[in-house]
């Protein structure tokens, strides 16, 4: 279990819905949400897993979750999920929107169906569940929306065009949301993880002397999402050094900016991956 004890702050009760929530960041905040003493229902598109997920977790005795069906990129099959949240665990408190994708390789080289594919899964996805969320948030006058971006949605990164582009439009779209809400009680935030140790990021070529200061452990960004929640915070970075260089490379001249992308390996982090691991994960995007 996270390190966050049962039944701590204000999340005792509360009931969470998370997507992509069979693995990775997602499994890790669903056993962290549970921890902190709140009702979970995890959604994913991978039904067999999310089972799978949902009965490990819910081997403590005291651990309330479901595990439940969910396409985010179709409206019909979010509200679904939603209601499912209601009927089986009550009112929903949290939404925690993680589900997405990060396909590497140039631009130019890209399938356009998987641009859709990223667009749809990445922002659509986040659009969809942030609507339906909020319209139940602002009814009772209470609630949390949590919409996962990333530090590539605030610079550029080669090999991650369309990924870069789905994340920039999340932070933009979840700072006005929040400033939209924020009078009617309704806490809205973005966490901004680093290089996470799950399969999305896995086969990235960072130097090694650089990986200790971008890279974490999903259950680091878990903790962060419930801080988030905890604590009202409308944007968390973790780790949360990552924040300062980003923004202290951004008042830098351009040509200064590049010259720090190449010492830190951030050019070459998608472009040349490894590509026998990213491969793993490209077949399972492709359903090989």
């Amino acid at each position: 279990m996270s390190s966050t004890s049962k039944g701590d702050g204000a999340l005792t009760g509360k009931v969470v819905a998370i997507t992509g929530g069979a693995r990775g960041i997602g499994r890790a905040s669903a056993e962290a949400f549970l921890a902190a003493g709140a009702a979970v229902a995890i959604g994913d598109i991978d039904v067999e897993l999310t089972a799978k997920t949902a009965a490990e977790l819910g081997a403590d005795p005291d651990a309330k979750i479901v595990g439940l069906p969910l396409n985010v990129t179709d409206k019909a099959s979010f509200a679904a999920f939603l209601d499912s949240v209601d009927s089986e665990l009550g009112p929903l408190d949290v939404l925690v929107n993680n589900a997405g994708i990060m396909p590497t390789g140039l631009f130019v080289d890209e399938d356009e169906a998987m641009t859709d594919r990223i667009i749809g899964i990445n922002l659509n996805g986040v659009i969809h569940g942030s609507r339906l969320a909020v319209k139940r948030f602002k009814d009772r006058g209470s609630g949390h929306l949590i919409n996962i971006a990333s530090l590539a949605g605030t610079q550029g990164f080669p090999g991650l065009a369309t990924y870069c582009a789905t994340k920039h439009a999340v932070i933009g779209f979840t700072s006005a949301l929040h400033l939209e809400m924020k009078e009617h009680g309704v806490h809205v935030g973005a966490v901004l993880p680093g290089i996470v140790r799950t399969e999305l990021s896995a086969g990235a070529n960072m130097p090694n002397w650089i990986t200790p200061l971008t890279t974490v452990n999903p259950e680091d960004v878990a903790q962060a999402i419930v801080k988030s929640v905890q604590q009202d915070k409308p944007l968390v970075t973790v780790p949360r050094r990552l924040a300062a260089i980003i923004k202290s490379a951004q008042l830098l001249p351009y040509r200064a900016q590049l010259v720090i992308a190449e010492f830190t390996g951030a050019t070459k982090a998608f472009t040349q991956p490894d590509p026998a691991v990213r491969e793993i994960y490209h077949r399972r995007l492709r359903g090989e």
